[in-house]
């Protein structure tokens, strides 16, 4: 399964551990396709990413959560993975 429609199958703690492990496999697999690929680069995109959140959820037509759940945390992973 894509990273893309894992992250959007998350509705658990469970989900999210086993996406966190796939996000990790892909680095491993294929670093040159991150954008964000070092700790200090990949926490940077994924402050400012969060910063514009809402711009996310606008785009898709979506109000953007009031508290955040698995799903959101995995998003903004996924989103630090190319964010720049």
């Amino acid at each position: 399964m894509s990273l893309n429609n894992q992250v959007e199958s998350i509705s658990s703690r469970q989900d999210f551990v086993g996406f966190i492990r796939s996000l990790l496999e892909d680095l491993r697999r294929h670093p040159a396709s991150w954008e964000n690929n070092t700790l200090e680069s990949f926490l940077e995109a994924m402050a400012a990413w969060t910063e514009d959140i809402d711009g996310y959820y606008k785009n898709r037509d979506e109000l953007t959560p009031e508290q955040p759940d698995w799903k959101v945390l995995g998003q903004i992973l996924l989103a630090a993975k190319f964010y720049e």
